[in-house]
């Protein structure tokens, strides 16, 4: 199940209906908490989501409305008797802020620290890019590995079929038939988290070929001077953002308390600059599905049915 949790979506000042940060993200067997701000604990509550579940934390930077739900949500895993181990990772400058708030909370849980500096994998499929803020900041990328999806009638025809099919797979070739003969390929999922950033070349590669991209919207195009001065991202912005990117869906977030309730005129903005985008300006406790992977890179005439392969060469 690949899902994500909208835990709150407030900036800097919460307000009666936002919540600030939070975002758990269902991946498989993993369970990733971003940002979790003030209140998270109890939103996660609201939204059903287990503290056990959360196998990663990732924190974009060290303001606060991004981590001081930090050690509250340790304490209710420790409440809950979390055996299994948790990943921190986090800005290595923010280093002496983690370790505060670490100390106010409980030790019992197997915590491991990954403190992370540069550009690159943190963690198999979980990679790091640089933004532009007030503070060191990054954003995080999760992909899913390419896949083959093999085509049932070239398979017969080359009378490969049962355990051969997964050592095809494996080997790249099996007598005179190739991998690239019987099969298509797959694109793998990718989802980016990006927070408060200016517009920057990290920005831009952790959008690049996204089905789910979540990126900060603080603020409405009308008020691209606040956004430049404050270095964070205008609605506009994001949706230039998703489109070249060429992102599937687009998931707006972190709004100003400037504005009400209604924040559909930044998912109007944002959607104007990508049309071919899905753009949702997300609400507290909403829950967003990962999009179905992509179509296969390209169609083969008169055969319609595949049989699709996991990573291991079984089908």
């Amino acid at each position: 199940m690949r899902e994500l949790v909208v835990l709150g979506t407030a900036s800097q000042v919460p307000t009666r209906t936002r919540n600030h940060n939070g975002y758990f993200l269902r991946w498989d067997g993993e369970g990733l908490l971003f940002d979790p701000g003030e209140g998270t604990q109890r939103q996660m509550i609201h939204a059903g989501v287990a503290a056990s579940r959360i196998t990663r934390i990732c924190l974009t930077h060290l303001h606060g409305d991004h981590c001081f739900g930090l050690p509250g949500v340790l304490s209710r895993m420790v409440l809950d008797g979390v055996e299994h181990p948790v990943h921190l990772h986090y800005p290595a400058s923010g280093d002496q802020v983690v370790r505060a708030l670490l100390s106010v909370s409980p030790p019992g849980i197997d915590l491991r620290l990954h403190p992370h500096a540069g550009s690159g994998s943190v963690a198999e499929g979980l990679e790091i890019r640089p933004l532009k803020h007030r503070v060191e900041t990054y954003g995080y990328l999760l992909t899913e590995p390419d896949s083959r999806t093999f085509l049932p009638e070239r398979l017969r025809a080359a009378g490969i079929e049962g355990p051969d099919i997964g050592r095809l797979q494996r080997e790249g070739a099996l007598g005179a038939a190739r991998l690239e003969e019987m099969s298509i390929s797959q694109p793998g999922q990718r989802f980016a988290f990006i927070m408060d950033t200016a517009p920057c070349p990290g920005a831009e590669e952790l959008a690049d070929g996204t089905d789910l991209l979540v990126t900060e919207s603080t603020f409405s195009d009308d008020d691209a001077g606040l956004a430049r001065q404050y270095l964070h991202l205008t609605a506009g912005q994001a949706g230039e953002l998703a489109a070249s990117g060429r992102s599937r869906m687009l998931v707006l977030t972190h709004f100003s308390a400037r504005y009400g309730d209604d924040v559909s005129h930044l998912a109007e903005q944002a959607q104007a600059r990508a049309p071919e985008t899905t753009v949702i300006a997300a609400k507290d406790l909403q829950r967003v599905a990962v999009p179905r992977r992509r179509q296969p890179e390209r169609e083969v005439s008169g055969e319609t049915t595949a049989i699709g392969l996991n990573h291991d060469g079984s089908s």
